[in-house]
């Protein structure tokens, strides 16, 4: 043990605080460049860095590129995948964590532990696209993209960026596999949706630059994915292989605009997707492990310098069940620098090692990628903040002032798309009237929208009717019948996003009904839609003259459409997306 300033370090962290003091660069950034850009990172030329890499063996390095997954809550020391992630953890055949599901109080103590037997400091990692409460319960819940861009306000994008590295570091989290850049052009597209900043290229731009600037400036490496771009197509690669049929001219006028944007910025990281693109590559083969994409384009092309990571290496566009040794040579062939969430991780990291111990990868392409991730690391200082204070957890994990910037996200974000007949906001009506509140839903879930019509019935007399898949015949008849001869009709759409087809997730008989409800209700009674997920509901009902749009069902939305349908909430969200004859204004980016 070395003593240094009262403390007893491990040995395995003087190596790393000694390199750590070898970066006087990471403390000044050069005339123009934040310390956090990837081009003060990355264009460090260090004698210490090439110690490191000559002392470690070829095993030590594949593993460095490797991000295994775990459950973010801890569980009991004989659970065989907690055993068996601590193995590989402390035989250093993994160099990072990715944390799925769990709570904030568990995941810390994983950090922990994990970071206590590993050989050297673990990158540990989730997708916090709408913070961390997005995977560990006890943070702070955000909003999606998509509400963050109808608020125009980049310096909402930044604060909320800010206070989500601030809530992984509270849990030990390095690296934020956010924010998504890929531009939502397909209302079809299933999987990117609400998740995309929309189909504006400057406001997306703006918006991603602002949240990369916010996570990074606070000691979290943001990732933009996913290249060259996921917003136009109509499959999701969890399930099946996407096809973009753009070609380069395409490309560079549209999708790659945000990731050049975003490398020009000093973004940290780019997460590579599982998609083909043939009319750049001739072949059906996924972007995520083709050399032409991956090296030729982003590294080399458009100059990034930072590390190139692989979107999910489970997923059905590329991963069928037996070809893991195969996609993950391949992987890193085509140039990622880290691969994320193997199926299994050491059959992952003895393939890799077997291929460059034959001469398939080469040594200076392994030296390449793990140089980069320790010059991130060092960035991160891990070997002198890699653990985790637990008595600080539940305190920093989801403070007021954090709370308090997403209520002001929802209602900015929340958006009138259109009211033609001028039906906001909703006057309550005459004892003896009755409104109907519909609820439509792409699931059969009986807890969906408990606590919202509780809320509205605080100042309406309103009747509630759940149209779900299974709602019969019989019961839809009834619901219209009501619907005539009520006050006012809303529906409460809670469908997020569209299905793995690219159709959207009602069924037909359920858009049927919506038709016809339309064709009930008299012009003369306000009939509103409410969408509490994906904007693009609308342009399979253009004849309801009243949209309104949340972009995300959480609790806050909820309460702010009741406040919005009774006028205590001025609605001031701009949609950020093209719908079939909507006419939105569109103001300039505010900053206020």
């Amino acid at each position: 043990m070395k003593k240094q300033s009262g403390l007893l370090l491990p040995l395995f962290l003087v190596p790393l605080l000694f390199l750590m003091n070898s970066f006087p660069a990471f403390a000044k950034s050069k005339p123009g460049r934040e310390a956090w850009h990837a081009q003060q990172i990355f264009s460090r030329k260090d004698s210490a860095i090439e110690t490191a890499l000559l002392n470690m063996s070829l095993s030590e390095k594949v593993g460095q590129m490797l991000i295994a997954q775990s459950d973010g809550q801890y569980n009991r020391k004989d659970d065989k995948a907690y055993q068996l992630l601590s193995r590989l953890v402390q035989e250093g055949k993994v160099g990072g964590i990715m944390f799925l599901k769990g709570n904030t109080f568990g995941s810390s103590m994983l950090a922990n532990h994990f970071q206590a037997i590993a050989p050297r400091p673990l990158l540990l990692s989730a997708d916090m696209e709408r913070g961390l409460a997005m995977r560990l319960s006890g943070a702070t819940e955000f909003l999606p993209n998509m509400a963050i861009a109808a608020t125009r306000d980049a310096k909402l994008a930044s604060a909320m960026a800010e206070a989500i590295a601030l809530e992984a570091r509270s849990v030990g989290l390095h690296q934020n596999y956010a924010p998504t850049v890929d531009l939502n052009i397909n209302p079809l597209n299933p999987v990117i949706n609400t998740r995309s900043f929309g189909d504006n290229v400057p406001l997306a731009i703006t918006m991603a630059n602002a949240v990369i600037e916010g996570l990074q400036s606070h000691g979290v490496i943001a990732t933009v994915k996913h290249f060259p771009g996921h917003g136009d197509v109509t499959v999701d690669s969890h399930l099946s292989l996407p096809v973009l049929e753009a070609d380069r001219q395409r490309l560079d006028s549209y999708e790659l605009k945000p990731f050049r944007s975003a490398i020009e910025h000093g973004v940290i990281s780019v997460m590579t997707g599982h998609l083909a693109v043939p009319k750049l590559t001739g072949t059906m083969e996924p972007a995520s492990v083709s050399k032409a994409i991956v090296t030729d384009l982003l590294r080399k092309e458009l100059g990034f310098q930072g590390l190139i990571i692989t979107d999910a290496l489970n997923m059905k566009a590329l991963y069928n069940g037996q070809n893991l040794p195969e996609i993950s040579v391949k992987a890193v062939l085509a140039g990622n620098d880290l691969l994320l969430f193997s199926p299994d991780p050491e059959l992952a990291h003895s393939s890799i090692v077997k291929a460059v111990e034959e001469g398939v990868i080469s040594r200076e392409q392994i030296d390449a990628s793990v140089r980069r991730i320790l010059q991130v690391k060092l960035w991160l200082r891990l070997a002198e903040r890699k653990l985790v204070n637990l008595n600080r957890v539940n305190e920093e994990s989801s403070p007021e002032f954090h709370r308090a910037l997403a209520k002001k996200i929802a209602a900015r974000s929340i958006t009138v798309v259109k009211d033609a007949n001028h039906y906001l906001p909703l006057k309550a009506a005459a004892p003896a009237e009755q409104m109907v509140n519909i609820i439509l839903q792409d699931k059969k879930e009986s807890e969906t929208a408990t606590e919202y019509c509780k809320n509205m019935d605080r100042y309406y007399k309103v009747t509630h009717v759940r149209i779900d898949p299974g709602t019969d015949s019989l019961a839809m008849a009834h619901t219209l019948e009501l619907a005539g001869k009520a006050s006012a009709v809303i529906i409460t759409s809670y469908v997020q996003i569209h299905s793995g087809s690219g159709t959207l997730k009602l069924t037909e008989k359920q858009q049927q009904f919506i038709h016809d409800l339309a064709a009930r209700v008299p012009k003369e009674r306000p009939l509103i839609l409410v969408s509490l997920g994906t904007p693009y509901l609308i342009n399979y009902f253009p004849e309801i003259t009243t949209y309104l749009c949340t972009y995300s069902s959480s609790a806050v939305s909820e309460e702010n459409v009741i406040d919005v349908l009774r006028g205590a909430l001025e609605p001031h969200g701009v949609i950020p997306v093209t719908l079939q004859g909507a006419t939105s204004a569109s103001p300039a980016i505010i900053n206020h």
